[in-house]
C-alpha cells in the first residue's frame, strides 16, 4: 500500500429541494387548495475516523465530493425526500485543515468518532404553507437553500506513543525490527526508510505503539533530503528516542543536528521527553561508547543508553525506561478488554467432565 498523509479535497454538502406550488383539483370536491408540500434537506457531509487505515491514498484518486440535494415538494403536501448524509471515512489521526492550512477545522483522534462537518441546505417552503386567511391561494414558494462548499486539505498524524528519529542510517530501521514485527527494510546506506512505519512494542507485559520516521539531515527543516514533512507523525508521540550511530563521524554533532531541525520545526518537539540511544554497540568497544556518552552528556543529553539494534544488547534498559514515560493503559491496550482475575481462574478449572 502506498503511503500519502496529505491530500487536498472539494466538499460540497447537497442543497434543498424547492418547495412545490401545487392546488388541489379532486372530483366532487366544490373547492380546492393549495396543497404544495416542502423541499426535502439536502444531505450533510460528514467526516467519520475508522480502523484499519493509516493512509490517505484513497483520496488521491478521488477528489470531489458531493452530498445529493433534497427531493422535490409535491402536491397532496407531499414532503420531498431527504437526501443521505455523505460519510467520509479517514484515518485516525487525520486532521482536516483550511485550504490554506492556517486553521485547524476538525482532528480524529479516536476510532468512531464522526463530525458533521457541512450541513446540507434546508428544504424550500411549499405553497401550502403560506395558505392563510387573507392569502387562500398562494402561489409562492422557495427554491431551497444552497449547499455549502470548500477546498480543504486532509492531513494525516500517525498516533504513536513512542517516536523513533536521527540522522539518515542511525539504525532506525534495524532497532524497529528488532522491537516489534515490523519488516522494516535495512540497507547500508542513507534514506532507507522513505516513509514513516508503525509498530507494536510488547515489554513485561505492556504494549505501545513506536513510530519510525525517514532520516533527517540538516537543513531539513528548509527542505534539504526528504525534508522535516513527517515530523509530524511524532507530534502526538509522548516520548522520543534519539538514535545516534556510535560508528558515525561525531555523535555530538549527530545529537546537535536533529535538535536544531527539531527547534526550526517547532511544535513542542524540543519540548518533549528525549531517550538518547547510542546504537550499533557492536561495531565499537565499550570504552569508546563510555567516551561518546560523556561528550553527549556535555552537549546537553540527560542519560546516554547504549544499544545494539543488531544482537538486542542494552534494548531491554531502554525499553525500561520507555514504559516509565507512558500511561497506566496505552491506547492499543485498552483495545482489549481486561480479563477478570476470578474469571480466569475459573476458566482454567472449567472442564468437559
Amino acid at each position: 500500500m502506498h503511503f500519502l498523509d496529505q491530500a487536498k479535497i472539494y466538499l460540497k454538502s447537497g442543497s434543498g429541494g424547492p418547495g412545490a406550488v401545487s392546488f388541489r383539483r379532486e372530483k366532487y370536491i366544490q373547492y380546492g387548495g393549495p396543497d404544495g408540500g416542502n423541499g426535502g434537506k439536502g444531505g450533510d457531509i460528514v467526516f467519520e475516523a475508522v480502523e484499519g487505515l493509516n493512509t490517505l491514498i484513497d483520496f488521491r484518486y478521488s477528489q470531489h465530493f458531493k452530498a445529493k440535494r433534497g427531493g422535490h415538494g409535491m402536491g397532496r403536501d407531499r414532503t420531498g425526500a431527504g437526501a443521505p448524509d455523505l460519510v467520509i471515512q479517514v484515518p485516525v489521526g487525520t486532521q482536516v485543515l483550511s485550504e490554506d492550512k492556517e486553521e485547524v477545522l476538525a482532528d480524529f483522534t479516536e476510532v468512531g468518532q464522526q463530525v458533521v462537518f457541512l450541513e446540507g441546505g434546508m428544504g424550500g417552503r411549499g405553497n401550502a404553507s403560506y395558505k392563510s386567511s387573507t392569502n387562500r391561494a398562494p402561489r409562492q414558494h422557495q427554491p431551497g437553500e444552497p449547499g455549502e462548499e470548500m477546498w480543504v486539505w486532509l492531513r494525516l498524524k500517525l498516533l504513536a506513543d513512542v517516536g523513533l528519529l536521527g540522522l539518515p542510517n542511525a539504525g532506525k530501521s534495524t532497532f524497529i525490527n528488532q522491537v516489534t514485527n515490523t519488516k522494516a527494510k535495512v540497507g547500508a546506506y542513507a534514506f532507507t526508510t522513505l516513509v514513516p512505519k508503525l509498530g507494536v512494542v510488547r515489554h513485561k507485559g505492556r504494549e505501545f505503539v513506536l513510530a519510525d520516521i525517514p532520516g533527517l539531515i540538516e537543513g531539513a527543516a528548509d527542505g534539504a533530503g526528504i525534508g522535516d514533512r513527517f515530523l509530524g507523525h511524532i507530534e502526538r508521540c509522548r516520548v522520543l528516542i534519539h538514535l545516534i550511530d556510535i560508528a558515525g563521524e561525531d555523535p555530538a554533532d549527530a545529537y546537535q543536528t536533529v535538535n536544531a531541525e527539531l527547534e526550526a520545526y517547532g511544535a513542542g518537539l524540543l519540548d518533549k521527553p528525549q531517550l538518547v540511544v547510542l546504537n550499533k554497540l557492536d561495531l565499537a568497544d565499550k570504552e569508546l561508547g563510555a567516551a561518546f556518552a560523556d561528550e553527549l552528556l556535555a552537549a546537553g543529553a540527560e542519560k546516554v543508553f547504549s544499544i545494539s539494534g543488531a544482537t538486542g544488547e542494552g534494548i531491554e534498559e531502554l525499553m525500561d525506561a520507555v514504559l516509565s514515560y507512558l500511561p497506566d493503559r496505552t491506547a492499543t491496550e485498552t483495545k482489549a478488554a481486561p480479563v477478570d482475575d476470578n474469571e480466569a481462574d475459573e476458566a482454567s478449572d472449567w472442564s468437559p467432565l
